[in-house]
């Protein structure tokens, strides 16, 4: 069983940054993806970047390419979102998955879900 747990989120002006957190207790599998989805209120749930468990490829969506950047730590069983440059409409909860999925992107992929944790960006 794979427990996620979030944090760092917050409340932020335009253009600042947040890094959250994923703390992730359980047994992974070699080819486990790490991912970071958002769901904004009236709108689906959507990727914002993963990370594969072993090798560190990654991948991201094109709204937070060169803003955003995941990384992991194995020791601590962590992977992280560094935010910068945020604007209004990253304004959501951001949400930490892992699973094995095909595509990095599909939400459908991934079994474990942590609960979630508020991003809001002021303008």
């Amino acid at each position: 069983q794979v427990q996620l747990v979030e944090s760092g989120g917050g409340l932020v002006q335009a253009g600042g940054s947040l890094r959250l957190s994923c703390a992730a207790s359980g047994v992974f599998v070699a080819n486990t993806v790490m991912g970071w989805f958002r769901q904004a209120p009236g709108k689906e749930r959507e990727f914002v970047a993963g990370i594969r468990w072993t090798g560190g490829m990654s991948s991201y969506a094109d709204s937070v390419k060169g803003r955003f950047t995941i990384s992991k730590d194995n020791a601590k069983s962590t992977v992280y979102l560094q935010m910068f440059g945020l604007k209004p409409e990253d304004t959501a909860v951001y949400y930490c998955a892992a699973g094995t999925p095909y595509e990095s992107s599909n939400p459908l992929g991934y079994i474990y879900w942590g609960q979630g944790t508020q991003v809001t960006v002021s303008s």
